[in-house]
Order: C-alpha cells, then sequence, then structure tokens
C-alpha cells in the first residue's frame, strides 16, 4: 500500500468516527441509548464545529506515522494484524490533536486557523470549548470498536490517558509563560513543556503503532520517549516560522502578541540578558496593540539580529533528523531499511523547511 492509499484510507477511517451524516449505529457508540427528546440537531452542535475545523485539511502526519510504524513492528514481529488495528486507531491522534487546536486558539486569543476564522470566532466560545472537549473522548470510542481482549483494550487507555493529561500539563505550563510576560522561562523548563504538549501527540501516535505492531512495553516507552523529541523538533522550527514566513493560516509574529516564550527568544536572552526587558515591552505592547503593533516587527529585528532564530533552526532540524533515525533503528537493524521505516524517515524529511532562517 503505498503513501497515497494510506492517506485515503485513515480519511475514511476519521470520517467513520466523526461522521457527515449522523446515523443511528455511530450515534450509539458515542452516547450510548440517549432519550428520543435528543435531536441530530443538539448532536450537531458537537460534530459541526469539529468537523469544520477536520475539513481543512492538515498534514494528517500523526496518525500516517502511527501506520508506518505499526506496519514496521509488525513486519519484525511477523504480527499480521497490526496495521489494520493502527488504522482502526488513528482517531486517538487526530481528534486529540484537533480538539488541542480548538482550546489553543481560545487559550491564546487567536482568530484564525488554517486560514479561516477559528472554531471559537465562527460558532461561539461557548460551543468551541464544549466541542472541542467533546472530542477529546469521543476519540477513545476508536478502542471500543476493536476486537481485542479487555486486557489490550485497557492498556490502550492507559496510553492514551497518560498522554492527554501530559499534553494538558504542557498547556498549563506555556499558559503560564504567555499569561506572565516578564516571566521567561529556562530553556530546560521550554523543552519539558514542549515534550510534554506537542511532543505528547507524535508520542501517542508512536506508541499507539508499537502497540498495534506486537512490541513489547519496554520498546513501547522507549519508542514514546524518541517520538517525544521528534516533536520538540517540529515545534521549535513552528517557532522559528512563526518569526520568519509565518505559519500556515497565521500571520508573521503573532506568538509576540500571544506572549510566547519561544526557543529563539529564550536563546536569545540567555546569550544577550540585557534585552530581556527590551523583549517584555515587546510583548506587553504587541498584546495591547494586536498584530499591527510596530512593536512585533521591533521583537523579531532584535532576535535576528542575534541570530538565535538560525540557531533555533539548525537545533530544530538535527533533532527531528537524529530522532527519526534513531526511532527506525529500534527496529531495522539491516542497513538497508524496509519500505515502512524508509518511509517514516522520509516523511519526516518532507516536513522539514529547506531554507536556512
Amino acid at each position: 500500500m503505498n503513501i497515497s492509499e494510506i492517506r485515503s484510507k485513515i480519511e475514511d477511517n476519521l470520517n467513520n468516527f466523526l461522521p457527515n451524516a449522523i446515523n443511528a449505529s455511530w450515534t450509539n457508540a458515542a452516547f450510548g441509548q440517549i432519550p428520543p427528546a435528543v435531536k441530530e440537531k443538539h448532536i450537531k452542535e458537537l460534530l459541526t464545529p469539529c468537523r469544520s475545523l477536520m475539513s481543512l485539511g492538515g498534514k494528517r502526519w500523526r496518525p500516517l506515522l502511527q501506520v508506518l510504524v505499526a506496519d514496521m513492528v509488525s513486519r519484525a514481529n511477523k504480527n499480521d494484524a497490526g496495521v489494520e488495528t493502527a488504522f482502526k486507531l488513528t482517531p486517538l491522534v487526530e481528534f486529540v490533536h484537533t480538539a488541542s487546536l480548538i482550546h489553543d486558539d481560545i487559550e491564546d486569543a487567536a482568530d484564525t486557523r488554517r486560514g479561516q476564522p477559528a472554531v471559537h470566532i465562527t460558532y461561539g466560545l461557548d460551543t468551541a470549548l464544549n466541542a472541542g472537549a467533546w472530542l477529546y473522548f469521543v476519540a477513545p470510542t476508536a478502542i471500543d470498536a476493536l476486537d481485542l481482549s479487555d486486557e489490550k483494550k485497557n492498556l490502550f487507555y492507559s496510553l492514551f490517558t497518560m498522554e492527554l493529561r501530559r499534553l494538558h500539563l504542557g498547556q498549563a505550563m506555556d499558559i503560564y509563560w504567555h499569561r506572565n510576560p516578564d516571566v521567561f522561562p529556562t530553556k530546560e523548563e521550554y523543552q519539558a513543556m514542549v515534550q510534554n504538549k506537542t511532543g505528547t501527540l507524535s508520542c501517542l501516535a508512536v506508541l499507539t503503532g508499537v502497540l498495534c505492531g506486537g512490541g513489547t512495553r519496554e520498546e513501547v516507552i522507549k519508542a514514546g520517549d524518541i517520538a517525544r523529541g521528534i516533536g520538540e523538533g517540529f515545534q521549535i522550527l513552528d517557532d522559528v516560522q512563526n518569526l520568519t514566513t509565518g505559519n500556515p493560516g497565521k500571520k508573521r509574529g503573532d506568538d509576540i502578541v500571544e506572549g510566547k516564550k519561544s526557543l529563539p527568544v529564550l536563546m536569545h536572552i540567555e546569550e544577550n540578558p540585557l534585552d530581556k526587558d527590551k523583549i517584555a515591552a515587546c510583548f506587553i505592547k504587541a498584546r495591547k496593540e494586536g498584530i499591527m503593533s510596530d512593536s512585533v516587527e521591533e521583537c523579531i529585528s532584535i532576535l535576528e539580529k542575534g541570530g538565535c532564530i538560525k540557531n533555533a533552526f539548525e537545533k530544530g532540524h538535527s533533532l527531528v533528523r537524529e530522532k527519526s533515525l534513531e526511532l527506525v533503528r529500534m527496529f531495522e537493524k539491516s542497513d538497508v531499511l524496509s519500505e515502512s521505516a524508509q518511509a517514516i524517515v522520509d516523511l519526516f524529511e518532507s516536513m522539514l523547511p529547506k531554507v536556512e532562517r
């Protein structure tokens, strides 16, 4: 099965668990027996906001990674059922990702996502909060649907809920820092935040893939830790992109408006501590005046002159490349990688920005 076919099958499975047209079997799986007075219009208050964001696309690289890891580990363990199980569990990572975006935009006071108004702008704050929270809980209905023993299902549940708790811990750290413009974490604190917040999603994809493929508990834990490093690398590159070209669907420098203490900022302050107050002042002014504030470009100019944006870019690149090779080498002992292992390496390489910032 080629990458295009895998992506198509992922989309089909995601649509089964978050359908456009509500049907009785899906309603029963999502809610159990509900009173007849509950109408389709009520359910759509949950379904429509989540589907609207899902329909705007996204790379779907996390569920793709999940399937590729399951295939790689399944071949090593001669486990024929591993890949199909991984396909069935793709909502675990993609629904959590979508839910986290809905809540991130609320918490960051962001008004756009993927080039369109954020969910809370379109549907209202109350509906977005409720729908996003619901999507976290509907994701593990994919576990309920598996034809596996209760013991194996419980293991998937345990891993899933642990990563969700870590995701919210990372978000709590991030919120604390951007609520306090003059508080700057250490680089080690930033790393811990990112590995919990962003790394959770890549970790969950890999944990699930290894477990689907028949990996041992020790392999699951080790592979998950490696995947956190991959997530960290991509977050660093995301930090850099925000300060250079701007992230897709976002405006250049909106991390400054939101008060994000990204790695380029922390690297610069570590090397130029006297600039700390100037950068804090830029954050405060940008939050007050918005994305058109001249303090946004002033802050970016300070960071560019120090060279930290370039250094962060190189660190992000190195982390993604090194950790992706470390992941496949856990299961691939031959010099020539298997098709699925090579596809994992190629996937990450294709996602790396090629132009040095």
